[in-house]
C-alpha cells in the first residue's frame, strides 16, 4: 500500500491532511519537524512526502535534499500566501506540486490523483537493481556468486537503517568498499563518508585524530582542528581494524555511541555529532574480546547488525567477474584491449587467494604490466613470487628458555625476511596490524642503535 509523509509544525493541518490522505487509499505518518521527519523516513521510506516550507529546525527544502532522486519518492511542499515564490523554487529543484495554506483539500485529492504513485516507480528501481545484481554488481561492490548474494540481501535491508554495523572478513575481501555500500544505500547518502584505520594511527594522536583538538591543547597544536566525529557529522564513519583502538578511546568511543556527545581535546565543551557507523576487523571479535583487545559493551554496541564477508576462494567464478573488472578498468585507463589467455583464467580460478581481493587485484596488474605494449593478451606471470633463497628459511629455532621479547623479535624478523621485506604482506602473515608491525621495527633499531653505542663505549674505554 502506498504511503505518505506529512510534515508540519501545525497539528491541525497535519491531520487535516493525514485523514484526506488516508480516504485515497494511502497510509499516513506524521511529524511536527525536520527531526522527526528524518525518523519517520528511517521507519518507512515514504511514497509522497508533503512538507511546510518553513519547520522549527529547518526548511522543506532540507528534508528534499535528503531524498535520492532515484528513489522515486513525489515531493510536495505547502507554504503560506508570503512564500509562494519559495514554493516555486522548490518546484524546480524538482517538487512535484505545491499548496497554498489555507489547505484546499479538494486540490489535495486533485494532487494525489495525478501524481504517479511512486510505489510503481520503486518497483521499477527495485527490479532494475535485482537485474545489476543477477549481472554481480551491487552498489560498489562485484560478485554473484551465492555467499555474496547473502551479503547484498543483509546490506540491503540494514543500509535504509540506523543500526550500527560490523563488517567481519579476513584482510583483502573488501570491507570498506562493503562500508561505503552501506553509506551509498543509506539515508546520509549526501553526507561525508569517513574511512579511519584504527591500527594505523599513533597512539598518542588517534583521540585527537577522532575528537579533535583546541589550539594549545598539546606542544605542536597551533590551530584548532576538528576529528573525524564532527567532520563525519550527518553521514557515515568507518572504524577499520577497530581492535587495534587503544581500550582507553574506547570507553570515550562508547560514550558518543551512546550520548551523540564529545568533547575536543583540551575543552570541556560538550559537541553534539549525528554519525552513523560502521566498524570491521578481520580478527574474530568475540576472541578479541577474550583477549582484551575489544571492550565486551563496545562490542555489543557496535555489533547491531554483523555481517560476515566471504573470501574469495568461497566465492568461485567471482574470480573471474573482479579479474575482469580490473582488467577492464587498465585498458580503459590506458586504450587498450587486453584479455587474459585461457591458461591464466584458469590458473586464476584454481588459486586460494590468500590475499583475497586485494591480491587477485594486484595479480592483474602485475600480469598486465609484464605483458608489453603491444601483446592484445596479459602475460602469463607466475601467481606468487618466489621468496625461496639459500638464506630464506620456513620455519625458525627458538631454543627453550628464550624470553618471549626476543621470541617475538626474532618471529617478525624471520617473517619480514621471508616476505622479501613487504611489511603489508608480513603483517597479514603474523596477523597484527600494518602500524604494530612499524613500531616493533622501531623499537628493534632503537635497540640495536643502543646496544652498538655502549659496545663504542666499551672498546674506547679499553684503548
Amino acid at each position: 500500500m502506498p504511503h505518505a509523509l506529512i510534515v508540519d509544525d501545525d497539528r491541525d493541518t497535519r491531520e487535516a491532511l493525514a485523514a484526506i490522505i488516508a480516504e485515497d487509499g494511502l497510509t499516513t505518518a506524521t511529524a511536527g519537524d525536520l527531526r522527526d521527519a528524518r525518523i519517520q523516513l528511517v521507519r518507512q521510506m515514504p511514497d509522497v512526502v508533503f512538507t511546510d516550507l518553513k519547520l522549527p529546525d529547518g526548511t522543506g527544502v532540507d528534508l528534499f535534499e535528503d531524498l535520492d532522486p532515484r528513489s522515486g519518492v513525489e515531493f510536495v511542499v505547502i507554504t503560506g500566501h508570503a512564500t509562494v515564490e519559495s514554493a516555486v523554487s522548490a518546484l524546480k529543484m524538482g517538487a512535484a506540486d505545491y499548496l497554498v495554506k489555507p489547505i484546499n483539500m479538494q486540490r489535495v485529492k486533485s494532487i494525489l490523483a495525478r501524481l504517479p504513485r511512486a510505489g510503481d516507480l520503486k518497483a521499477e528501481i527495485g527490479t532494475l537493481r535485482g537485474e545489476l545484481r543477477r549481472m554481480g554488481r551491487f552498489g560498489l561492490m562485484l560478485g554473484n556468486s551465492g555467499v555474496m548474494q547473502q551479503v547484498y540481501d543483509q546490506i540491503s535491508r540494514v543500509a535504509p537503517t540506523a543500526a550500527s554495523v560490523m563488517l567481519v572478513g579476513e584482510s583483502g575481501t573488501g570491507k570498506e568498499v562493503a562500508a561505503q555500500t552501506l553509506h551509498q544505500l543509506s539515508l546520509r547518502r549526501k553526507h561525508a563518508f569517513l574511512a579511519v584505520n584504527c591500527g594505523a594511527i599513533s597512539p598518542n594522536l588517534i583521540e585527537s585524530e577522532m575528537f579533535g583538538h583546541e589550539r594549545g591543547a598539546f606542544t605542536g597544536a597551533d590551530r584548532q582542528h576538528k576529528g573525524y566525529f564532527e567532520r563525519a557529522n550527518g553521514g557515515t564513519l568507518f572504524l577499520d581494524e577497530i581492535t587495534e583502538m587503544p581500550i582507553e578511546l574506547q570507553v570515550k568511543l562508547l560514550r558518543v555511541l551512546e550520548t551523540g556527545m564529545f568533547m575536543r581535546v583540551g575543552t570541556t565543551k560538550e559537541i553534539e555529532t549525528d554519525v552513523r557507523l560502521i566498524a570491521a576487523t578481520n580478527r574474530d571479535p568475540e576472541q578479541a574480546v577474550l583477549e582484551g583487545k575489544l571492550r565486551l559493551d563496545l562490542y555489543h554496541r557496535l555489533n547491531v547488525f554483523p555481517i560476515g564477508l566471504p573470501p574469495l576462494r568461497e566465492r568461485g567464478k567471482d574470480v573471474e567477474l573482479l579479474a575482469q573488472s580490473f582488467l577492464n578498468e587498465l585498458n580503459e585507463q590506458h586504450g587498450t584491449t587486453k584479455r587474459f589467455p585461457p591458461a591464466v583464467l584458469e590458473m586464476m580460478l584454481s588459486n586460494a587467494w590468500p590475499g583475497n581481493v586485494r591480491e587477485l587485484k594486484n595479480y592483474v596488474q602485475r600480469a598486465y604490466i609484464m605483458s608489453g605494449p603491444d601483446s592484445d593478451s596479459t602475460a602469463t606471470v607466475p601467481l606468487q613470487i618466489s621468496l625461496t633463497s639459500g638464506k630464506l628459511r620456513a620455519r625458525i629455532d627458538i631454543p627453550f628458555g628464550t624470553s618471549l621479547d626476543e621470541a617475538d623479535r626474532r618471529l617478525i624478523l624471520a617473517t619480514l625476511e621471508h616476505c622479501g621485506g613487504v611489511k603489508t604482506r608480513a603483517a597479514e602473515v603474523l596477523g597484527i596490524s600494518l602500524k604494530t608491525l612499524y613500531n616493533r621495527l622501531v623499537d628493534y633499531r632503537e635497540a640495536e642503535a643502543e646496544e652498538s653505542d655502549e659496545g663504542d663505549g666499551r672498546t674506547t674505554g679499553v684503548e
